[in-house]
C-alpha cells in the first residue's frame, strides 16, 4: 500500500483537490482509500438513530452494517488519540492510501497553499513536504503546481510512490 499526504491550512483546499485527483486515480484502475484527520468535535452519527443511542450509553465500539456500507464508531472516551500508523493498521489493503491533515506525520506529502488563507508555508520547516500545489507562483525549489492542475498533480502523486 503507497501512502501520500496532503497537508495544508484549514480553507487551503485540501479536501477540493483530494476529491479531484481521486477519479483520476480510479480510472487508472488503482484502489483508493482515504484516511482524513478531523476537528475533534466531528460526529458522523445521528441524534436518536441507535447506534448515536448506544454510543451515548456508553460503547466503546458501534459498528452499523448495511448490504451497501459498514462504518465502525470507536470512542476515545479520554483515551490519547492514536496515531496515523494505528489508523493505517484499521485500513483494508488498497493501492494508494491518501492521507488529509496529519501535517506533523513523517511521510511525503504536497503542500496546498492558497495565499488569501493568509497563514504561514509549512514547507520550510517540514522535510516530509515533497511538493506544492497554490494559486500563486511561490519561491521554493520544490516541485510546484497550479491548484487547479489536477492532472500534473495526480501524475506526480502516483510517479512519487511509484506507481507510474
Amino acid at each position: 500500500m503507497k501512502i501520500f499526504g496532503f497537508a495544508g491550512y484549514s480553507g487551503s483546499g485540501k479536501t477540493t483537490l483530494i476529491e479531484k485527483l481521486i477519479p483520476i486515480f480510479t480510472r487508472r484502475g488503482l484502489e483508493v482509500s482515504l484516511i482524513k484527520h478531523a476537528h475533534h468535535t466531528f460526529d458522523v452519527d445521528q441524534p436518536g438513530k441507535d447506534s448515536y443511542r448506544h454510543r451515548m450509553a456508553g460503547c466503546s465500539e458501534v459498528l452499523v452494517t448495511s448490504s451497501r456500507r459498514w462504518v465502525l464508531m470507536h470512542e476515545l472516551r479520554g483515551a490519547p488519540e492514536p496515531g496515523l500508523g494505528e489508523h493505517i493498521e484499521h485500513m483494508s489493503q488498497c493501492d494508494l492510501l491518501l492521507v488529509e491533515g496529519f501535517k506533523r506525520e513523517h511521510i511525503p506529502k504536497l503542500e496546498v497553499y492558497r495565499a488569501e488563507v493568509g497563514e504561514p508555508l509549512l514547507h520550510p520547516h517540514d522535510r516530509d513536504i515533497v511538493a506544492i500545489a497554490s494559486d500563486k507562483k511561490l519561491e521554493t525549489r520544490l516541485p510546484q503546481f497550479d491548484l487547479d492542475d489536477h492532472v500534473a498533480i495526480a501524475g506526480f502523486v502516483l510517479k512519487h510512490v511509484g506507481l507510474e
